[in-house]
């Protein structure tokens, strides 16, 4: 990847670990508070992890993290901000996948690799799909048999086209050989309310839409961890039900604009990293199923360069577009 317009660039980011404490010093970073842009509405799974983390990350930072929430355009608006934010470390933002895959599916005002300093990768979502009690019995076999018979006539619901849970399911159908109509909704809750009022026979999201089978009015079609879910121990994994390849789920991590100075991100890496695994933080992600996913700020960057690579792959095997 090019990195010409950084200063600090990812091909560099191994060299700054090797800077002397005082390198830091130096810097006077941070000395007023930190934005951290959320590109999701407050009240959500994602606002409420991030605040964690942010208070968190203020504790090893000396100055405030605060949250600035900017949903909507497919959740780019976030890096769209930061990629023509000043480079001094004071305007970061969360950079979820689905930020990452609409950059790459028309033209935005960012560059992924260009235009962003990775700082440090934080966790990835858990997914999976349910449906109403009453329907499929016989679990995800008997929905894949049901629309077999009926090409064309099942829906399934998700958070948005293009994001991973719409991204996902349309892999699955592709892979069963079946075809089925994907049904975009602006968050959870409008598609589970989908789900019980019997609009679509199937809703694809984050854990959150779990607490429907918790009060008893939905189960668990599957789930896209590795493992089952201590939580939901019922509910089958997508590896199980024979497609050993969809562990699937949706990273994120905190990035700033090009050119910042190694110091400064170093900063950023360090106090993040402390917030990532302080108590406040994990019992956040616990409460979404969720588990820490640390990666430095090198590693970062080549994630990011990986990511890039499949999300292409993946836009052209299924034919994906911006609308």
């Amino acid at each position: 990847m090019s990195l010409s317009r950084r200063r600090f660039g990812a091909g560099a980011l191994a060299a700054p670990f090797l800077l002397p404490a005082m390198a830091r010093a130096q810097s006077g970073f941070p000395a007023r508070p930190v934005s951290l842009i959320v590109p999701f509405p407050a009240g959500g799974t994602t606002d409420v992890t991030m605040r964690a983390l942010a208070e968190a990350t203020a504790k090893r930072l000396g100055q405030a993290v605060i949250i600035e929430n900017r949903p909507g355009a497919g959740s780019t608006l976030g890096a769209a901000a930061v990629a023509r934010a000043r480079p001094d470390g004071y305007t970061l933002t969360q950079l979820p996948a689905s930020a990452v895959r609409m950059q790459l599916l028309q033209k935005l005002p960012f560059d992924t690799l260009r235009d962003l300093t990775p700082i440090v990768h934080v966790t990835g979502y858990t997914f999976g799909a349910i449906t109403r009690k009453d329907r499929f019995p016989g679990g995800w076999k008997e929905f894949v048999a049901e629309a077999k018979r009926r090409p064309g006539a099942l829906s399934i619901g998700n958070t948005g086209a293009n994001g991973t849970p719409h991204v996902a399911m349309a892999e699955l159908a592709l892979a069963e050989g079946i075809e089925v109509n994907h049904i975009a909704f602006k968050g959870d809750a409008d598609g589970s309310q989908a789900v019980l009022g019997g609009h679509i026979d199937a809703m694809a999201g984050g854990s959150g839409i779990g607490s429907l089978v918790d009060g008893g009015q939905a189960r668990w079609l599957h789930v896209w961890t590795a493992q089952r879910l201590r939580r939901w121990p019922d509910a089958p994994t997508l590896v199980e039900l024979g497609h050993p390849d969809m562990v699937i789920t949706s990273p994120y991590g905190i990035v700033g604009p090009a050119g910042m100075e190694p110091g400064v991100v170093i900063a950023l890496h360090d106090a993040f990293a402390a917030g990532l695994r302080d108590p406040q933080h994990l019992q956040a992600l616990e409460k979404y199923d969720m588990a820490p996913d640390y990666k430095n700020s090198e590693d970062y960057a080549t994630f990011l360069r990986n990511m890039v690579a499949r999300e292409k792959a993946t836009i052209q095997r299924l034919g994906l577009s911006a609308g």
